[in-house]
């Protein structure tokens, strides 16, 4: 069963000046679509830890996807992070370079030659051409594992991950089983008192069973599993 680890990259997001919606959106239709999401990190934008982060995550998981670090300035250092990890080169795609300044030119920009960096990627892997934006991401097959470089913005992540990487996903690697969950809001009891009454169904395996307290409310997760769609709702 192929798991999958998220990387979201930028210091921005330590230093909370902005949220991560991304790592939200990319674990909804991980699971919409079956796959296991085994852990969520944040790491600033230093080649050297993101490389660090990198080795370590890909032993662990079938699947990394990474978010953020694929623009054109100095502090976006994720395909030099990549490369360093699993020592490869950067490549210069001609064609990739042709889109981007494609990009600028619709727009009525000029394209800086800060920009060509965004047509390098790690030998190896292949682009995710990128139609709503100028940065494109890439995927590199390692091992028969996969790390997927998505970027930072979400209205471009957002729409490659469902375009692109996910199809690639189900074709490439597909989920052992199906994932079906559904949330019961409970209103006016305690976490603790209603912990007492469902905690015998928290400890089966399938489905899960988990508990949510809000201001005034308690959820009651309940999430199956099975081969099909329809066993997992069962």
């Amino acid at each position: 069963m192929p798991t999958v680890e998220i990387i979201t990259i930028g210091t921005e997001l330590l230093l909370g000046d902005i949220q991560d919606t991304n790592s939200r959106f990319i674990a909804q239709k991980l699971k919409e679509y079956g796959y296991d999401l085994f852990r969520i990190s944040t790491v600033g934008d230093n080649q050297d830890r993101i490389s660090q982060l990198l080795r370590e995550a890909l032993q662990r998981s079938d699947i990394l996807i990474t978010t953020g670090g694929l623009g054109p300035t100095v502090d976006d250092p994720t395909r030099e992070a990549v490369a360093q990890a699993f020592n490869l080169n950067l490549v210069f795609h001609e064609d990739l370079w042709e889109q981007i300044t494609e990009r600028f030119q619709i727009r009525g920009l000029a394209v800086s030659e800060n920009n060509r960096k965004q047509a390098y990627i790690p030998e190896n892997s292949f682009a995710i051409k990128n139609k709503y934006g100028t940065a494109p991401g890439f995927i590199l097959p390692i091992k028969q594992k996969y790390v997927i470089c998505l970027q930072g913005v979400p209205q471009e992540m957002e729409k490659l991950l469902l375009e692109e990487v996910i199809p690639f996903l189900l074709k490439t690697i597909p989920p052992a089983h199906f994932l079906f969950s559904k949330t019961l809001h409970a209103i006016g009891i305690g976490e603790s008192v209603l912990d007492s009454m469902v905690g015998k169904y928290e400890k089966l395996s399938n489905p899960t069973v988990g508990l949510l307290a809000h201001a005034g409310m308690v959820d009651i997760r309940i999430v199956g599993s099975g081969t099909t769609r329809e066993a997992a709702a069962l």
